[in-house]
């Protein structure tokens, strides 16, 4: 058993800890919602939360679960509204702060017990006990404040995937749990019999839980930051191909107006009329392919478009493209010409390889759909798809199979940002990948 009296934490205490920890987080995440509706959001979080707190101390011991859930529900509806964040992204931010929480209010209550057993006497709300509150929790949520402002990014939402945000949480539910044992079992290995003993470990167990979420994002942020570095190096690899392909373009151009010359001079002297038309024939056919634009409604699509129709023109394959480009109006210029460069370079990569000529079939298809931005790229195949151990395609590039199947990757993590996602099926011989970009807003945060 505990072999001294433990005070309680004031239950007001508390409330303002929770409070304050989900001011720290609406304060470095990206907020969707004006500022005067985080202050509106904040205050009537403050005064929720100490209502809870009231409520739960009326109860039975048993409520002492209950009444937690319905503390981290509160600040989970604070963080919801007062930063405008999408559900998952709430949850796994409401995790953070409940642990931050936890941690303060046992420093701060360990600080109070050391300085009362010293003193002989424990003065809730006297000034002295006021004064400690402010500074300890000036301190600590400023030095949280610190840290985690550079962990979240306030120009873009934060997009935790399932695994992360069930990990937050359990993480969080194992650090309460831990921290919490002496106060309900001393008869453990992991509990405590002294009350300055008890503050201790739960202070310990609550900073080590802070600080595993802690890595946890920052991880996060560094594999996103790998990511875009990488989109970005694929994307300048894609433009210099470009390059190369618009200079051959150019060099075309002139090799076919040299040569026009010449077939218009003969097709003068030509005194046959179906010789003649004949000759204008084949001036067409020659001329057409480098008359074909495609007009989808986004410049930076149809120069995309217009460059892969000339490039399948060139190896044999039938490429059909029917785009409305105003649907990526909220999509940078980058990711655009990243997506669609990718997945068409690929299905071009695929066709290429068939021996007949018949089969070299590339369809896009750019459209809405139930609230939707659907893309679309069918590609023919007739060979046996690769994948590694994590199942992600493998490229059949001989001269790149250090990044195999990186692609698909930059698509997925494109449509990510985006709050989308991407599936890939195949179905007699044809290999479909699609990507659904939500229509809501430019970036959704779910």
């Amino acid at each position: 058993m505990i072999t001294n009296a433990l005070p309680d934490i004031p239950r007001s205490y508390t409330a303002i800890c929770e409070w304050a920890a989900c001011v720290v987080y609406i304060a470095v995440l990206f907020r969707r919602v004006p500022p005067r509706r985080s202050v509106v959001v904040s205050a009537i979080g403050l005064a929720a939360l100490i209502a809870v707190q009231y409520f739960d101390g009326s109860m039975p011991i048993w409520f002492w679960i209950v009444g937690m859930l319905l503390a981290f529900g509160c600040m989970y509806l604070t963080i919801l509204f007062g930063a405008g964040t999408g559900k998952r992204e709430g949850l796994y931010i409401t995790a953070r702060a409940f642990v931050l929480a936890e941690l303060v209010a046992s420093l701060h209550w360990q600080i109070v017990t050391f300085i009362g057993m010293r003193n002989g006497r424990f003065a809730d709300y006297d000034w002295h006990a006021v004064l400690l509150l402010v500074a300890t929790y000036a301190l600590c949520f400023g030095l949280a404040w610190l840290v985690e402002r550079g962990n979240f990014s306030q120009t873009a939402p934060t997009l935790p995937t399932a695994s992360a945000a069930t990990a937050t949480v359990a993480i969080t539910i194992v650090t309460f749990a831990m921290s919490n044992l002496s106060f309900i079992s001393t008869n453990t290995p992991f509990s405590g019999s002294m009350s300055q003993e008890i503050f201790y470990i739960r202070t310990l167990v609550d900073f080590c839980g802070f600080a595993i979420l802690y890595a946890q994002q920052e991880q996060a942020r560094r594999i996103e930051a790998s990511a875009e570095i990488a989109s970005i190096n694929a994307q300048l690899e894609s433009q210099h191909q470009e390059y190369l392909q618009s200079k051959e373009n150019i060099e075309s151009l002139g090799r076919l107006a040299h040569d026009l010359k010449h077939q218009i001079a003969a097709l003068r002297a030509e005194v046959d009329p179906e010789h003649a038309a004949a000759g204008f024939e084949q001036l067409e056919k020659s001329v057409q392919r480098y008359s074909a634009q495609q007009h989808t409604g986004n410049p930076v699509l149809d120069v995309i478009l217009t460059t892969k129709e000339r490039t399948c023109a060139d190896r044999g394959i039938s490429f059909t493209a029917v785009a409305d480009g105003s649907l990526l109006s909220n999509m940078s210029s980058m990711d655009i010409a990243s997506l669609f460069g990718n997945a068409i370079d690929n299905a071009i990569e695929a066709t290429s390889k068939l021996a007949d000529p018949e089969q070299r079939l590339i369809k896009l298809a750019l459209f809405e759909q139930n609230s939707f931005t659907v893309v679309r790229i069918e590609n023919y195949y007739d060979s046996r798809l690769k994948k590694d151990a994590e199942g992600n395609l493998r490229t059949t590039k001989r001269d790149d199979q250090h990044r195999h199947g990186f692609g698909v990757k930059s698509i997925r993590h494109i449509a990510q940002q985006y709050g989308g996602e991407v599936t890939i099926r195949t179905n007699d011989h044809w290999f479909v990948l699609t990507v659904l970009l939500p229509r809501q807003t430019g970036l959704m945060a779910m």
